[in-house]
């Protein structure tokens, strides 16, 4: 086999776009780095890791926000021979870190001068941990034991110098078979797990997500997802470099609510033609562009209503777009686009071409938004063991609603809880081969054993193919709705289009274990409905509040606006309002923005337990009105 190292990747992008940006990061203005700039850059910063004694195969741990120094550290451990241990900034108890740290074997840490007081605090607990390097921090402003990137840097230089040539020699033994990356599961159940990376998996699966789009030397990404997952990994700056393009970052605000303002201003400056998604984004870039909207006036709001319900209409499931007779509806389309959703492009950079969506179901009408808009959402599907793009829709080749065609060079089979293979069509759990699968988890080879048997990757997940070769994906085997006859249903879709479709549901998750009917437990968009309460701080505002909540889990039944979207038995027949959403900071979402159901579960047990009696069936119960004050 060809060696193909993420090393010997990203050496053979230097001599191609050696001139080429490959880094843009805001000083006042964006400024880019190029590719032979970044390749210096990484080949002192090994050197530095080199010098502080950096062994094959040893454990650096990377634990900032998106930025330069954070691609170029990752380059330079994997150049010095090293893992990389990538943490989420959103990690905030203490024992997340220490687990990861320790378990890891960690023997350095880069940290963001942001995100080093996490690690100060906790420092007395790693068991490994030897040297801290900051990103940008001043010599005086740290402790012992900690050092600046500048140091790092400049050790670098010299013990290159007196080295000549030893650094290169120790990248060019990097093999494909070796480390990358242990990437940490969100530890839905008791430890996270380390899932195991390698170079051949990462520039295998780029060659893979490539396969599926084209990405031109001139195009430009913001990458918005966090850096720590392999997905910002892949479909990011990875893919980016290998087409010998370009990736920008956010900047980091004083404050988290400054560092959100700071995506719409960097979109409209950097211009990406490509952004990475997840459906809480979608969102939220949907209710910015709504309420822009809403503050033109009542005559621009019907425009864009009706604008979207014509394109919808003759868009369809894209491929099909303008067929059965909606062909008819191409000059209102045009009318529409040009008078409305170009203008809105704009607030997106005005080059944006589509996004690529992932981390959890996107629904289908929230798919259909953005095609009308004329910025094609595009759903995929992928894993985290998987390296972990599997499937996705683009451009030349799509179906709303679908998770897109399979990557190239990857097998995939569609089975029964006994493991019999179905046939195209029939749903089950998704199993794969191909060279993006992981090693295995790390130190856990119990769990290797049960995930991956004879180079099948178990996913977990629920899916089936259809005849045109399109993948629709279900969730998970293990978030299944179970009906007390036995009867399964994944719940993912229906919550996604009762967030997607009701102004008033901000979050949902579905519950049925066994049980006579189906549960649901709400965070309520407050904000949506104090615009259309005039009355809400009374005792019959929070009424009204609660029966347009009702409303909107009827409008998925019989004589419902969206009757017959879901079977009935699966919508809701009691909800629980909560006073708190599911959020990274209290461990209910992970960070790819999915529920920890788990969780979930056990933090509620006793509002679900109520739900399943006469006082919890009452929507108006205290409870629910307490949640919305």
């Amino acid at each position: 086999m060809k060696k193909k190292t993420i090393i010997d990747l990203f050496n053979e992008c230097v001599t191609l776009y050696a001139e080429n940006p490959f880094l843009w990061e805001r000083n006042i203005v964006f400024r880019s780095t190029s590719y032979k700039e970044t390749q210096i850059l990484v080949h002192r910063l090994s050197g530095g890791l080199l010098n502080l004694g950096l062994k094959k195969g040893e454990r650096i741990a990377l634990l900032s926000e998106g930025c330069n120094s954070w691609i170029i550290g990752e380059l330079s451990i994997l150049h010095a021979g090293g893992v990389n241990v990538p943490l989420s900034i959103k990690l905030n108890e203490s024992n997340d870190l220490i687990f990861r740290l320790n378990h890891s074997e960690a023997r350095f840490v880069m940290v963001s001068s942001t995100q080093l007081p996490k690690i100060r605090i906790i420092k007395d607990s790693l068991k490994t941990v030897e040297k801290v390097i900051v990103f940008g921090a001043k010599s005086e402003d740290l402790q012992e034991n900690e050092m600046t990137l500048d140091e790092l840097y400049v050790g670098g230089e010299k013990w290159n110098a007196a080295n000549p040539g030893k650094m290169e020699k120790i990248s060019e033994a990097v093999d494909n078979d070796d480390y990358a990356n242990i990437s940490y599961t969100s530890g839905t159940t008791a430890d996270p797990k380390g899932i195991l990376l390698t170079h051949r998996n990462y520039t295998a699966n780029v060659e893979q997500a490539l396969s599926l789009m084209d990405i031109p030397e001139t195009y430009r990404t913001l990458l918005i997802l966090p850096l720590d997952h392999c997905f910002a990994h892949v479909a990011g700056f990875y893919s980016f470099m290998a087409s010998g393009a370009s990736i920008a970052t956010v900047p980091v605000g004083k404050t988290p609510i400054e560092s959100l303002k700071n995506i719409p201003l960097s979109i409209k400056e950097i211009q990406p033609n490509l952004l990475l998604s997840v459906p809480a984004l979608a969102k939220t870039f949907k209710g910015n562009i709504e309420k822009g909207v809403r503050e033109k006036g009542p005559m621009v709001e019907k425009l864009f209503r009706m604008g979207l319900k014509v394109a919808i209409a003759y868009n369809k499931e894209g491929y099909n777009k303008g067929t059965k007779g909606t062909f008819v509806l191409k000059p209102l389309v045009r009318f529409f686009d040009k008078v409305i959703f170009s203008q809105l492009r704009g607030a997106m950079g005005g080059k944006l071409d589509f996004f690529v969506g992932g981390g959890a179901l996107l629904d289908i009408d929230m798919q259909k938004f953005w095609y009308a808009i004329g910025i094609p959402m595009f759903q995929g599907y992928g894993l985290s063991e998987a390296t972990p793009v599997i499937s996705a829709n683009g451009l030349k080749k799509h179906k709303l609603g679908s998770s897109g065609f399979l990557v190239k060079n990857l097998e995939m089979t569609i089975r029964d809880e006994k493991g019999n293979i179905l046939p195209v069509g029939q749903k089950g759990e998704m199993v794969i081969k191909g060279e993006n699968v992981m090693a295995g988890y790390w130190k856990n080879p119990e769990s290797t054993a049960g995930t991956i048997k004879d180079g099948w990757l178990y996913t977990g997940d629920l899916g089936a193919m259809d005849k045109d070769g399109f993948l629709y994906v279900y969730g998970r085997f293990k978030s299944l709705l179970i009906a007390s006859d036995g009867e399964k249903y994944s719940p993912e879709g229906i919550e996604e289009s009762m967030v997607t479709l009701s102004p008033y549901i901000d979050q949902i998750m579905l519950y049925n274990n066994q049980s006579p009917y189906t549960v649901a437990l709400i965070v309520p968009a407050k904000d949506a409905l104090k615009r259309t309460i005039s009355n809400y701080d009374t005792p019959e505002g929070k009424k009204t509040a609660i029966e347009l909540i009702q409303k909107s889990v009827n409008a998925f039944r019989k004589d419902g606006a969206y009757e017959g979207m879901f079977p009935e038995r699966w919508i809701p027949a009691a909800f629980a309002i909560l006073s708190e959403g599911f959020t990274e900071q209290n461990q209910m979402m992970n960070s790819t923005m999915k529920m920890v159901r788990g969780k979930i579960e056990k933090h509620y047990a006793k509002r679900l337990d109520q739900l399943m009696t006469a006082e919890g069936k009452n929507p108006f119960n205290e409870k629910n009105i307490d949640a919305l004050n």
